[in-house]
C-alpha cells in the first residue's frame, strides 16, 4: 500500500509538470552559422512559437563539424522539451555514418515536425550543352569521368543527390567539393566546372545561371517551365528536408505540446512569408508521425548511397 501511495505521489508532480509545460524558456539549437536560409527559417518559427507556448523561444547558433557539434549538444540535453534542435534530416541519416565520433545515432532524437523542404537543382552556364539530364547523361557517357560537378561539400545533400542520380543514370561524374553554393556557381560560370548541384534557394537573385533540372516529385513553383528529374526519365527526388527535433526519451505529452505549437507556427503568415522568400514549396509541414516515417525512409536511402561512395 505504502509503495503504491509513494509512486502515486511521485507521478502526480510529473504529470502536472508535463501538463504545465513549458514553465521556462524553450531554446532551439541551430548547429550552423547565422545568416543563411535555415537560420532565417528557424528564427521565424521561434518568433511564431513564442506566443503559442507563452514562453521565450531563443535560438542558439552552435556551429561546427558540418552540424555535428551543436547536434551533439542537443542530443546530450535533458529530454524534457526545453532544448530543441532545428536541422535537416542528415543529422540522423548522414552524420552518424560520416562522423561516428560525434556520438550521434539515427535514434538520438525524436522528430517533432517537418518545417522545410529544400529542393536540389542542377545548374550550368547559359551556353552549356547540358540543357537537361538527358544531355548530361549523354555527355558523361562520351567523356567517362571527364565531366565535373561541384557541391558545397562531400556527403552534403547536393552531393548525395548527384550520387543517387548517377546510380540511376549509369554514369560517373567527377565531384569537386567547395564550401558554399555561391562558390560552386562562380566556378560554373567561369567555366572551371561543367555544372553544379546546389540548394535551389541559393539561386535567389541569380538570373545569370541556367537550371537544367530540379530533384523533386513535382515542378517547383519558382521554375514552372523546368521539368524535374522524374519527368526527364530519372526516378530520383532527393531533398534536404527537416525541422524540429527533441532528444530521444522526451515524454509524449511534451512532444504533443510542441507539435501543436509548431503546426500553428508553420501555418502563420509570418513563417509562410519567410519560407516563400527562401524558395520553399507551398506545403512543407509534416506532423511527428509522418515526419518520423519520412526520416526512417531517408536513413535507409542514405545508407545505400553512402555505402556506394565508400566502395568507390
Amino acid at each position: 500500500m505504502f509503495r503504491r501511495q509513494a509512486l502515486a505521489m511521485l507521478a502526480a508532480p510529473l504529470a502536472h509538470a508535463q501538463e504545465a509545460f513549458p514553465t521556462r524558456p524553450v531554446q532551439i539549437i541551430l548547429p550552423y552559422a547565422p545568416g543563411n536560409t535555415t537560420d532565417l527559417l528557424v528564427r521565424a518559427l521561434a518568433a511564431e512559437m513564442t506566443p503559442l507556448l507563452g514562453r521565450p523561444v531563443p535560438v542558439m547558433n552552435r556551429e561546427g563539424a558540418a552540424g555535428a557539434v551543436g547536434s551533439a549538444v542537443a542530443a546530450r540535453a535533458a529530454p524534457d522539451g526545453y532544448t530543441l534542435l532545428f536541422v535537416p534530416a542528415l543529422v540522423a541519416s548522414v552524420l552518424p555514418v560520416t562522423q561516428p565520433s560525434s556520438g550521434l545515432r539515427a535514434d538520438s532524437f525524436r522528430p517533432i515536425c517537418q518545417t522545410f523542404n529544400n529542393t536540389m537543382a542542377v545548374v550550368t552556364r547559359p551556353d552549356s550543352p547540358v540543357t537537361d539530364l538527358r544531355a548530361l547523361q549523354a555527355l558523361a557517357r562520351a567523356r567517362p569521368g571527364g565531366v565535373t560537378y561541384g557541391t558545397l561539400g562531400a556527403t552534403s545533400i547536393p552531393h548525395l543527390a548527384m550520387e543517387q542520380w548517377m546510380a540511376v543514370a549509369g554514369v560517373e561524374l567527377t565531384h569537386v567539393p567547395f564550401r558554399s553554393d555561391g562558390a560552386v556557381m562562380t566556378e560554373v560560370l567561369a567555366g572551371r566546372l561543367d555544372l553544379g548541384a546546389i540548394v535551389l534557394g541559393s539561386l535567389a537573385g541569380r538570373p545569370d545561371i541556367r537550371v537544367a533540372t530540379v530533384f523533386d516529385a513535382t515542378r517547383h513553383r519558382d521554375l514552372p517551365d523546368t521539368p524535374n528529374a522524374i519527368e526527364q526519365g530519372f526516378d530520383v527526388a532527393p531533398a534536404s528536408f527537416g525541422g524540429l527535433f527533441v532528444p530521444a526519451g522526451t515524454p509524449d505529452a511534451v512532444v504533443n505540446r510542441l507539435e501543436a505549437a509548431c503546426a500553428a507556427a508553420v501555418a502563420s503568415t509570418g513563417y509562410r512569408q519567410v519560407a516563400r522568400n527562401g524558395g520553399q514549396p507551398e506545403n512543407t509541414y509534416l506532423g511527428a508521425a509522418d515526419f518520423t516515417r519520412r526520416l526512417q525512409d531517408d536513413v535507409a536511402i542514405k545508407a545505400a548511397i553512402l555505402h556506394r561512395i565508400t566502395l568507390n
